[in-house]
């Protein structure tokens, strides 16, 4: 090592040390609201896994194939569905994609529930857009395993860490994508709608909203493609699922479990994808 780059690692700024410390503050001090968090959700999660898992698999896989078909009017996609759906329960991997299942759905609908909001607030004020930036470019090019450690050290092991990872690393998507959605809302009906008289809250509900629309959604879809690819990694903490049987394949190196769970995350991305497609049908 050449004599500078030795005087500046004599010199190393005590990053990790500074968070750790952090780290075992929050722990040392607050360990008892982040595990009762952690144990809410985790009650919630399990709960709804276990009332779906309460039903028979039939009878759950019709009423998702029904909501398929009334999302998108589409009777072939609710047939694709229905297909899709009874290859996983043949494959013996119905509990997993129950658990899968719920977690994405839930990841998904916060990651939109927080970033929308953010997203048209960030579009209407730049100043908040350029704050959030780099934010947002941090939490989605922060390697994933970096961010597991301190959520493991604060939420211990279960599904709600697996649901609080996976909505870290979705939220910028939802965030960026409104923002763009709003953002490219061509000016001129913006001014058509201020000429019209329309209050700045009817002018988001009325006008840009429905106008970016259609990016907003991709955003949704965006979230569920991403929460699936996380299922692997919440695994690791915890979170039952797909995620679960893939590590095991993989540990074992067993082609066969791993190519099953697999084609069963395959699967379920193909049908959350195209039930929350705008276009499919003639309903949107």
């Amino acid at each position: 090592m050449d004599p500078v780059s030795s005087w500046l690692a004599a010199y190393k700024i005590p990053i990790g040390a500074w968070g750790k410390a952090f780290f075992t503050f929050l722990t040392d001090n607050f360990n008892a609201v982040f595990r009762g968090f952690s144990s809410g959700l985790n009650f919630l999660l399990k709960g709804t896994v276990d009332g779906l898992l309460f039903l028979p698999p039939i009878v759950v896989v019709a009423a998702i194939a029904l909501l398929a078909w009334y999302l998108q009017r589409s009777r072939a996609l609710a047939i694709g569905v229905l297909l899709g759906l009874l290859f996983i329960i043949n494959q013996g991997l119905w509990k997993q994609t129950v658990e899968t299942l719920v977690l994405v759905v839930a990841a998904s609908a916060a990651s939109m529930a927080i970033g929308v909001p953010l997203g048209i607030w960030a579009a209407h004020n730049p100043k908040v857009y350029r704050i959030l930036l780099p934010v947002l470019d941090l939490m989605q090019t922060l390697p994933t395993f970096v961010y597991l450690i301190p959520v493991l050290t604060l939420f211990g092991l279960g599904n709600a860490p697996g649901l609080i990872v996976t909505i870290i690393f979705v939220i910028p998507t939802a965030v960026r994508l409104t923002h763009l959605g709003v953002t490219s809302v061509p000016t001129a009906i913006i001014e058509a709608g201020e000429a019209f008289g329309a209050t700045r809250r009817q002018l988001l509900w009325k006008v840009e909203l429905p106008a970016a629309l259609p990016t907003i959604m991709a955003g949704l879809t965006q979230c569920i493609m991403l929460s699936l690819s996380m299922v692997v990694f919440a695994a690791l903490i915890g979170a039952g699922g797909l995620g679960t049987e893939i590590n095991r394949a993989l540990g074992s190196r067993r082609i066969d479990l791993g190519l099953e769970a697999g084609l069963a995350i395959v699967v379920l991305a193909i049908v959350l994808d195209r039930m929350t497609r705008i276009g499919v049908g003639g309903k949107k």
